[in-house]
């Protein structure tokens, strides 16, 4: 019987490739040593790729050139992507990009690669966040037990991190698909007007980039201002913030509303009671909409659990590279190094 192959050194594992792949955008980054944060950090645009190996190629094609001489190949690599993660095949959920596991790891000549869910990702940089990656609504979460991170992007991602002996574990799953519920009869009547053109209202049909318009578009009809065209969510976005528009305003009233209550029901069933942490493209740009809004009223509102819920803190993540933390922590799990 032939022994098992070796785990990989410290010294024989680097240079390593991590990377956070989402609908819009695919960040990249490189660590070139033990200990050593993602460096060399570059976005690129996913439409303007075929395929996962082709945006890797151009960045380490770019990467290449930066460094000369001193340029190595990658030799193992952690993949967040913003899809379900099964099998061989990775198909993304909010882009045309499809690839195989084993066939992207032979095609960059890697000793190993790691592919998960971005949120897995996200979760698994909790732990490691500190005050300058943070604005927490009141006191900053002290990492212990069960944390989640919930993430309005392209799409909604879901994550969870356990503390466990052997480190911290991170819970992979696609709780953006659950049912959203509404809190109000304002929200009842947004989702029955959405139930107009969708049999299944998922939380990420109204809490994301995506779902921004289909958002608006619910709202203005029940205000009695039905629009003609769809308007986009960056449109939705300058002019609720503005609130030069009331349908565009009120959209994001009833966003940050039903992220409350969302986030509360992510925070009951994991037992997340270390601390709920928003990640994602769209809250960071509220800003002060966002921490002047009900979400931290909603949140609590789970009646008989309100106290339990009080004593949960709630963060908003503002590193936008956290994710890619988290790829460097697979690739250590992955390796034991």
């Amino acid at each position: 019987m032939s022994a098992a192959p070796a785990l990989p050194d410290a010294a024989s594992s680097y240079p390593r490739l991590v990377a956070d792949i989402g609908g819009t955008n695919a960040r990249f980054g490189w660590l070139a040593a033990p200990g050593a944060r993602a460096a060399h950090v570059k976005k690129l645009a996913v439409p303007e790729y075929p395929a996962p190996v082709d945006a890797a190629r151009a960045y380490l094609a770019g990467l290449s050139a930066e460094l000369g001489a001193a340029y190595q190949p990658p030799q193992q690599a952690a993949i967040a992507v913003a899809t379900a993660v099964v099998g061989d095949r990775v198909s993304f959920t909010n882009s045309h990009w499809t690839f195989s596991r084993q066939a992207l790891q032979d095609e960059l000549g890697l000793q190993g690669l790691r592919v998960l869910n971005d949120f897995e990702a996200l979760a698994l940089a909790l732990p490691h966040l500190g005050v300058g990656q943070l604005r927490p609504h009141g006191a900053l979460p002290q990492p212990h037990g069960t944390l989640a991170v919930i993430g309005p992007g392209t799409g909604l991602g879901v994550g969870g991190v356990v503390q466990t002996p052997q480190g911290w574990q991170a819970l992979a799953g696609e709780g953006g698909h659950s049912t959203l519920a509404p809190g109000d009869d304002f929200e009842s009547d947004i989702l029955r007007a959405v139930r107009k053109d969708f049999d299944h209202v998922s939380a990420e049909r109204l809490l994301s980039g995506i779902g921004l318009p289909v958002l608006h578009k619910a709202v203005a009809e029940v205000l009695g201002r039905p629009v003609a065209e769809p308007w986009t969510a960056e449109q939705i976005m300058d002019r609720g913030l503005a609130r030069s528009d009331e349908a565009a305003s009120r959209s994001l009233d009833a966003f940050c509303s039903l992220l409350g209550g969302f986030a509360g029901n992510v925070a009951l069933v994991l037992g997340a009671r270390g601390g709920i942490y928003i990640g994602g493209g769209i809250v960071p740009r509220m800003e002060e909409r966002f921490f002047a809004s009900t979400f931290r009223a909603r949140f609590e509102a789970k009646g008989r659990f309100r106290g339990y819920l009080e004593a949960i803190p709630t963060a908003l993540i503002t590193d936008t590279l956290v994710a890619l933390i988290g790829a460097a922590a697979a690739i250590e799990q992955q390796t034991g190094c």
